[in-house]
């Protein structure tokens, strides 16, 4: 090998080492500091691409949660008020077995009337309650709530109308019942509107039991997609603390042979001494 001063292509080739580990270094310390593998585009471009649409799908699962949750809450309040109307209805038909008494006076009537027609305000009231300015109940078409990211197959929350005279409690706050002698008033039809709301409760039940099985589904397929996100975005700690040490000591092994290769032309210069 000849002796050469102007080109040093030992300090060249260790400069260039020396670079290139520095570089996955630096690389390897920007993974470690943020906690993601891929810290530039350049470093997973296929792999970034998937990232983001996986990462948009968890998020949209979560809203999908998140409108269930919301759901169940109209529901539980729902019902509710449906569980205060049963039991104004017990009490009502509990006033019309007194009323019915021989013994009662016309004065005794005349306080049960007004108990009853107190009743009658708050059963209209519990008909007209709203949830975050929706209505509960209504003779409308049913809510349908999505439970999936593309909101297909969506979980229809069935119209109740509380004041219906069929199928609610109408038949007891209709106008012009404000007596429990009223011939509309009998344990027939109280007997009938309490049946109704028990079936309004029933049908929320079984809503309720769909969408908590619905949110688990949700959740889980969440928790997989992030899961999947995981295994391409986030650093493997130890796997890159292992390859940190390795840069490490490349980048320390590469600055010594570079001042080494330096040092080498002086050789030279014994030689013209």
């Amino acid at each position: 090998m000849s002796v050469v001063i102007n080109t040093n292509t030992s300090a060249t080739s260790a400069a260039y080492n020396l670079a290139a580990s520095n570089s996955m270094l630096q690389k390897s310390l920007n993974r470690l500091s943020s906690g993601s593998k891929i810290v530039n585009p350049s470093d997973d471009a296929g792999g970034m691409a998937v990232s983001m649409s996986l990462s948009a799908a968890a998020r949209r699962s979560g809203a999908v949660a998140a409108n269930i949750g919301n759901a169940v809450s109209y529901l539980q309040t729902q019902d509710g008020a449906l569980k205060v109307t049963g039991k104004i209805l017990e009490r009502i038909s509990e006033l019309k077995v007194l009323y019915s008494d021989v013994t009662k006076s016309s004065s005794d009537k005349a306080n049960y009337d007004t108990e009853f027609v107190a009743l009658q305000a708050q059963l209209t009231a519990n008909a007209s309650e709203t949830f975050n300015g929706v209505t509960l109940f209504s003779s409308g078409a049913a809510l349908s709530v999505g439970v999936t990211e593309s909101g297909s197959n969506p979980v229809s929350i069935a119209s109740r109308d509380l004041s219906n005279s069929s199928t609610g409690v109408g038949a007891l706050t209709a106008s012009g019942v404000t007596s429990l002698g009223n011939s509309a008033v009998t344990l027939s039809a109280i007997t009938t509107a309490i049946s109704n709301v028990a079936t309004m409760r029933a049908a929320n039940g079984s809503e309720q039991s769909r969408f908590d099985f619905a949110s688990e589904l949700v959740t889980v397929n969440k928790a997989n997609i992030e899961a999947a996100n995981s295994r391409i975005i986030d650093v493997d700690v130890a796997a890159e603390s292992t390859q940190l040490a390795r840069w490490n000591i490349l980048v320390q092994a590469g600055t010594a042979m570079l001042a080494q290769a330096n040092q080498s032309a002086q050789s030279a210069l014994r030689l013209i001494q």
